[in-house]
């Protein structure tokens, strides 16, 4: 008896699934409400896919409803295609006799793939609209997309099916060299203004070649994706100082997802990679974002890589990590990087004046400065560090000790901080009577020493590194390091303020 009871339940249960399967609806009235009446969905390049936004569908009222139609406002036609509570309907472009229970809401998910010339001439807009239900009961919702022409640089696709490659030791990587006359492209080892460019794969400049970027130049690159300065190959980035915050003279370095959601997400790309034997390299008013390694620079054939004015911000790894190098930085800002915002390993010479190094990485192992003389791989080395000398420059980040200094015997270990702010708290007192970390005590790499005191950044958060007359590295410069002109081209006062950054008064 109980087992007959308890079938006889089931069966309930199952005979009022199937009849609600077939619940009555009424026709739409055209009430629906929206989560937004026009949806953005950001930049993109032509013939690249979007990402996927989102649109809410409301029915507010206390009947289940049937939806007429659905559909994109050019039809078939349309580059917008949608899914609609999971359905694909008509190549996503179409749907048909949509229901939507009382009280309940939908989700609607919408991409595109457009070309420049789909875009009206004058502003580059690509806009369609949802149409939901017509004649008197007619909704709609507004899509509009801002398509950007570019020029793509990628590996060749050869007929057997194989993609360029680069040989990167005993090793081939996706990449492909950069040409001179390339049908399509012109002279690829010149980058200018006219359109952004977007690199698959890593770009390699010939030997013997040197790849050039024109002020405004703007440089997409797509994962996994970077730079290789080969032997006897120099880079030269001939950027100028912005008068807008458009930085319409900076030439930009980043990742190719344009939403701002990807903004400042760190290791979008790989790096740009100054190899052992590339030579004569020049950087001017350059802003890498999101890398995994901004700029991995590497020996250079001895001669001195020159890097003013210039920004790195958001690396998974590293800001520069520099390896037998040598380096000269002015005015250079690097922020927010996994392991080191600036790491100058396996000896060297490098000189860095009003320069800024903050970290606010959220990992107690990462530092705004390393430095040392060794290589840890398979086979340890040391190798000389002839100069680390850094003058008016700010050492600073989230993390107690933002400094780290390395020395192992066998090399030389020649380091100078001249005016600088740095955080070093020693708060566990391991380094107290290490002779590396004696700021107040050792004039020979130690002068004007301002030791834990806050620059006041102003928004670290979004990268703007900038002081006000507030900060405690205000004044506190000393005139005889002097780079007349801050990194955005301001007339220093004097005595200087430490750091990249001329101050100024911030709004309110």
């Amino acid at each position: 008896m109980r087992q007959f009871t308890f079938l006889f339940f089931i069966g309930i249960l199952i005979s009022l699934s199937s009849c609600r399967t077939d619940f009555e609806t009424v026709p739409s009235t055209g009430d629906l409400k929206f989560s937004r009446d026009t949806i953005y969905l950001d930049t993109v390049f032509t013939n690249i896919s979007s990402s996927t936004y989102t649109l809410k569908v409301y029915n507010h009222s206390k009947n289940d409803i049937t939806i007429p139609s659905i559909k994109l406002g050019k039809g078939l036609s349309s580059k917008y295609r949608m899914t609609v509570d999971g359905m694909h309907g008509n190549q996503g472009k179409t749907f048909e006799n949509v229901n939507l229970l009382a009280k309940d809401s939908m989700y609607i998910f919408i991409e595109t793939t457009a070309n420049i010339a789909d875009a009206n001439p004058t502003d580059f807009l690509y806009t369609d609209q949802i149409l939901f239900d017509g004649g008197a009961n007619l909704q709609k919702v507004e899509l509009v997309t801002l398509i950007q022409d570019a020029v793509f640089l990628y590996p060749k696709r050869f007929a057997n099916g194989t993609t360029e490659t680069l040989p990167i030791g005993d090793q081939e990587i996706y990449g492909f060299f950069l040409s001179e006359s390339d049908p399509l492209n012109g002279n690829e080892l010149t980058f200018t203004n006219e359109k952004p460019y977007v690199i698959y794969g890593y770009a390699a400049v010939p030997t013997g070649k040197t790849v050039s970027f024109d002020p405004g130049a703007r440089v997409h690159f797509h994962a996994n994706s970077g730079l290789i300065l080969a032997a006897n190959t120099s880079l030269n980035v001939n950027g100028l100082a912005s008068t807008t915050d458009k930085l319409e003279n900076e030439v930009i370095f980043e990742g190719d997802r344009l939403e701002p959601d990807f903004a400042d997400v760190p290791g979008q790309w790989g790096a740009i990679w100054l190899t052992d034997g590339s030579t004569n390299h020049k950087i001017n008013h350059l802003t890498i974002k999101n890398a995994s390694i901004g700029l991995l620079i590497q020996n250079n054939n001895g001669t001195t890589v020159q890097i003013k004015n210039t920004q790195i911000y958001n690396s998974t790894n590293y800001g520069i990590l520099a390896q037998t190098a040598k380096i000269n930085g002015e005015n250079l800002v690097i922020n927010n990087a996994g392991l080191g915002s600036l790491a100058c390993t396996y000896g060297g010479d490098y000189k860095f004046t009003h320069c800024t190094f903050n970290n606010n990485w959220p990992s107690s192992s990462q530092v705004a400065v390393l430095v040392n003389n060794y290589y840890t791989g398979s086979i340890p080395e040391v190798k000389n560090l002839t100069a680390a000398t850094f003058n008016n420059c700010i050492v600073y980040g989230s993390y107690s000790n933002e400094m780290i200094l390395n020395k192992k015997a066998g090399a030389t270990f020649v380091y100078q901080f001249n005016n600088c702010l740095i955080k070093f708290e020693n708060t566990s007192n391991q380094y107290t009577n290490n002779p590396e970390y004696q700021f107040t005590t050792d004039p020979v790499h130690y002068n004007a020493i301002i030791q834990n005191k806050d620059p006041k950044f102003f928004k670290v958060s979004l990268n703007k590194l900038n002081i006000d007359n507030t900060s405690a590295a205000f004044a506190k410069g000393n005139s005889t390091y002097l780079i007349p002109l801050d990194i955005q081209g301001n007339t220093r006062t004097l005595p200087p303020d430490l750091g990249a950054y001329q101050s100024k008064t911030f709004p309110k």
